[in-house]
């Protein structure tokens, strides 16, 4: 576990308000952040958790297209959705944002203006696609062909969502514009590059020495690489973004998304500082020797976040680059790849119209794709909590809360005799918070959750052996060591849920009083315990399929 009062920088991927997100964004990269954020505060860290929306990038301007709206009427409308799906889930940002403020666009202007003055961008003019029946250049995702690597028929311009791959226009096979549908022809442009092959070396000692990290992580960055880094563009033939702080180009020309978006979490960082009324307060997470940052995304924005940004931070000097960036791979649904463009799997608001939130984080959080792609439904979802969350942990902290408060004059029992077996119990629960500690520390949040359940499914255990119920009536002092002793169980298995359930585990609070460290509060003797409210719901998987097309509804 992390030294006391470190400052961690917990750094989510900023989802395009280009249209609804999906469980698989919720399990990529949301939920994950939101769970080790709330750990590392109980751990006494100091956490700051940045994220926004990115209003700018192109899937924003085709969508606009194809309504007959402008951009911002599209990012507005999913900005607001997504402030409501992460209220809903408890999501604990410090900062969440976008990034159509000013603020971002004057942080983005810094960054592109110091790389530029020290010789890492540089001006260049290269072929780009023209749309000549729309008298236009083409950005990047208003081309679609098929992809050279995997052959997958509908890759964009930038990069195949089936194979994950990042591409360039031109290397796709029978390219063809999202506007018109013709095929494009190539014109000559000027834009801004970004140098990145000269980080190349520097980049690629940096991640030889990374420990710790998820092995597809580095297996994908390494791999880039090993292949030689392109230089990139950063300008694009747009009328909407952040603009280009200098007019060597001439007009129509912007910052291209890919650019800007990943200054958003240092960008983020300076607007939390700016509301706290400390404008260098963002110092400490970003300049700190001691200061760790942890990027959660999924895997197809691996080499963003593990190439692109830490060349742009390097370049810039002074700022810390990424001390993990633990992407997850794909949550599928039936096999496919869980997609908003492509409409695979339930949206969030669709998944938290049929499931408590508690119940939903829940289920994602028990399937995270941590290592492998990982194959969810809404029948498997049903199941987690029915089978586990509900059966384990809330009938656990029913029976005994409930016990306790019938048959212990609804107050905390006195501690007695303890036998071996009693202290044993509590030992196993104290002992499973410091491997969860130490699970989620390291970003294993699967594991920790298994950790929870099992420390749960040994306080039942404990029960079922002791049988509090019949000592009540032959020996009613032993009765409420033992109930004293599960209480105790439960009073410490409740603090390894509380980053995963923040919901129930507010509910848990109004009866057994607060949790505000990782570690067992101490109940004292004589406390009242109320009777309990039922923490879940049992969820009925016929009544989500009831509608007529057969569909959760």
């Amino acid at each position: 576990m992390a030294e006391p009062q470190v400052p961690i920088l917990v750094a989510v991927a900023w989802p395009y308000a280009s249209g609804s997100r999906h469980l698989g964004h919720l399990a990529g990269a949301y939920l994950p952040a939101d769970v080790f954020a709330r750990f590392q505060r109980l751990a006494g860290n100091r956490v700051l958790m940045v994220s926004g929306s990115d209003v700018h990038g192109t899937p924003i301007t085709v969508r606009a297209d194809a309504e007959g709206v402008t951009p911002a009427e599209i990012a507005d409308r999913y900005h607001a959705e997504f402030l409501d799906a992460w209220e809903r889930l408890a999501i604990s940002w410090d900062c969440y944002t976008s990034t159509g403020t000013e603020n971002h666009a004057a942080v983005t202007h810094d960054i592109f203006l110091r790389l530029l003055e020290k010789g890492y961008i540089d001006r260049r003019t290269s072929d780009q696609f023209y749309d000549a029946e729309a008298d236009r250049f083409l950005p990047d995702r208003y081309i679609e062909g098929t992809c050279p690597h995997c052959g997958y028929a509908e890759a964009r311009g930038d990069q195949c969502e089936d194979c994950g791959r990042t591409l360039d226009p031109e290397e796709l096979v029978d390219p063809r514009s999202k506007i018109t549908g013709a095929e494009p022809e190539v014109r000559s442009t000027e834009h801004f590059y970004l140098r990145l092959s000269d980080f190349e070396e520097s980049l690629g000692s940096w991640l030889d020495s990374r420990e710790g990290w998820r092995r597809h992580v580095l297996n994908f960055s390494k791999g880039w690489i090993e292949e030689g880094l392109q230089d990139r563009a950063i300008t694009r033939d747009l009328d909407w973004g952040v603009a280009v702080p200098v007019d060597d180009l001439g007009p129509g020309k912007r910052i291209y998304v890919w650019f800007e978006a990943v200054i958003g979490y240092l960008s983020a960082a300076k607007e939390w500082a700016q509301r706290q009324g400390d404008s260098e307060a963002w110092r400490d997470w970003w300049e700190g020797d001691d200061a760790r940052s942890v990027y959660f995304i999924g895997k197809d924005n691996i080499p963003f976040h593990t190439i692109i940004w830490p060349a742009m931070l390097s370049g810039y000097g002074g700022l810390n680059l990424p001390t993990d960036v633990p992407a997850n791979q794909y949550l599928t649904f039936k096999g496919g790849k869980a997609s908003a463009s492509r409409g695979v799997g339930l949206t969030i608001g669709e998944g938290l119209r049929l499931f408590e939130p508690d119940g939903l984080r829940y289920a994602l959080a028990a399937s995270l794709p941590e290592q492998s792609d990982t194959d969810i439904s809404v029948e498997e979802i049903v199941r987690r909590i029915n089978e586990e969350l509900i059966a384990t942990w809330g009938n656990l902290v029913n029976r005994v809360l409930s016990m306790v408060h019938a048959r212990c004059d609804g107050a905390v029992p006195e501690p007695g005799d303890r036998t071996d077996a009693d202290t044993e119990l509590v030992a196993d629960v104290d002992a499973a918070l410091v491997s969860a500690a130490d699970q989620i520390d390291r970003v294993e949040l699967r594991a920790a959750l298994r950790t929870a359940m099992e420390a749960a499914a040994g306080v039942n255990a404990y029960l079922n052996a002791t049988e509090p119920w019949k000592l009540a009536e032959t020996d009613p002092d032993r009765a409420r060591v033992v109930l004293g002793t599960a209480l105790d169980a439960v009073n410490g298995v409740r603090v390894a849920f509380t980053p995963y359930l923040p919901f129930s585990s507010a509910a848990l609070e109004e009866v057994i009083g607060p949790v505000d460290a990782w570690r067992r509060p101490e109940l004292s003797p004589g406390m009242p315990i109320g009777k309990p409210p039922p923490l879940f719901a049992k969820v009925d998987v016929e009544e989500l399929f009831a509608d007529d097309d057969g569909e959760p509804g």
